[in-house]
């Protein structure tokens, strides 16, 4: 269930590269309300490269041609936001997503495209199926698109079972080496990502792994635009063996506009205690509805 927060004026959060602390500790004052949880709250090079999946590349270039008919809004960064809480009770976690600039008169253009849905029949981003969409929303207008994925550490990078031995590069490389939709090798799938910078924080004495990072490929084959990308960030948290992530995106070259906001909902995302409602992911593998 999603609520409307009401008008909300929030602090800048420096999200990866000035990033020193916590950056959700204002999200604690919650409260239950029907099922739902309203919540207020007051350059560095390519280190790492990974694949991404078909479905980001049918998404990408659908708001990339839309782009070129729907002009983006102006310099919108640093306006105040109204934001609204997501909650999934499945799933047990929560986030805040921008929904309207008032002071611009601009209105954020969110479709739900996957409702919350438990692991076992959530659609899978990679022939092994271990890494999946549990929610996501698009607006394709203004070439956003969050999401949120369930799926077990790959023992390629993570070979710690102790999670406070991971390191956020790592933990980046285990989510996005699961994306790719083609069954290729570990070498083939780090060639079109490259992950910009990566840090760990903690949020209520549990680590969160935070990373950026880039999809350079462009599906359309724009001869005008020969070096568009998509421009991600994203936050990890790990429960009971599977990690749970977000991602938030759009076009690089609306990043100054649009990426504050992404900044902002990644930054909220974290885990709830779970609810009558909460479904593990390991909980009847073999159901699919």
């Amino acid at each position: 269930m999603v609520l409307l927060s009401p008008s909300l004026s929030l602090p800048r959060l420096h999200f990866i590269r000035n990033h020193r602390g916590s950056i959700v500790q204002g999200q604690k004052n919650c409260r239950l309300n029907n099922k739902a949880i309203v919540c207020s709250c007051a350059s560095s090079k390519p280190i790492q490269q990974n694949g991404f999946c078909r479905r980001d590349l049918v998404l990408f270039g659908l708001s990339s041609s839309l782009s070129l008919g729907f002009p983006t809004p102006g310099s919108i960064a640093g306006e105040d936001v109204k934001m609204a809480s997501f909650v999934d009770e499945i799933n047990a976690y929560t986030y805040l997503y921008p929904m309207e600039l008032p002071s611009k008169k601009f209105l954020f253009k969110w479709v739900e495209s996957r409702k919350p849905e438990r692991y076992s029949s959530a659609a899978p981003l990679s022939p092994n199926a271990r890494l999946r969409i549990v929610s996501e929303r698009v607006d394709i207008i203004d070439n956003l698109i969050i999401s949120v994925t369930i799926g077990p550490p790959n023992v390629q990078f993570l070979k710690s079972k102790d999670k406070s031995m991971w390191n956020a590069k790592d933990v980046a490389d285990s989510v996005l080496s699961d994306k790719s939709a083609l069954r290729v090798t570990s070498s083939q799938r780090m060639a079109e990502s490259s992950v910009l910078d990566a840090h760990t924080s903690k949020v209520d004495g549990e680590p969160y792994w935070f990373y950026e990072y880039l999809v350079r490929k462009s599906p359309t084959n724009l001869g005008q635009e020969p070096n568009l990308y998509r421009h991600y960030v994203a936050s990890t948290a790990e429960r009971e063996g599977y990690l749970y992530s977000i991602s938030a995106s759009t076009l690089g070259k609306q990043w100054d506009e649009m990426g504050p906001f992404l900044e902002k909902s990644v930054a909220s995302f974290h885990l709830l205690p779970p609810t009558d409602d909460y479904v593990p992911p390991y909980k009847d593998p073999w159901r699919f509805w």
